[in-house]
């Protein structure tokens, strides 16, 4: 079910964006959207790293993490107390972020090349 929830937003995404793009021009539009996904990897990728980095130091205070731990991190915040989790959720959320910044971006480029495809 949240697969199917997932493309549907996805494919109402695009589609807003694609009228965006056809008020704009799409050479504008692609050009708009790779730089939201640059901007969102610029923040995503290391901030995520970090994240790992952050939740395996307060986990191993704790425990030793299950093996392959970092595949679905987010399952294990439940184990750590509000305190050992403060120093973890302004990494988590800043990842997150940048995750979003990517899709918005990604979906953007695309909506722009779509449109590209039948403007005049």
């Amino acid at each position: 079910m949240h697969e199917f929830l997932l493309v549907l937003v996805s494919m109402a995404g695009v589609a807003v964006i694609g009228f965006i793009a056809k008020a704009i021009t799409p050479e504008i539009m692609i050009e708009f959207g790779l730089w939201i996904l640059a901007g969102g990897l610029l923040i995503g990728i290391p901030s995520g790293v970090w994240y790992h980095v952050v939740l395996y130091r307060a986990l191993r205070r704790r425990m030793t993490p299950p093996a392959g731990w970092w595949r679905a991190p987010a399952k294990l915040h439940a184990k750590l107390t509000p305190l050992e989790f403060k120093p973890v959720r302004p990494w988590f959320v800043a990842g997150a972020a940048g995750f979003v910044l990517c899709c918005v971006g990604g979906l953007a480029a695309i909506a722009g090349l779509s449109v590209g495809q039948f403007y005049p």
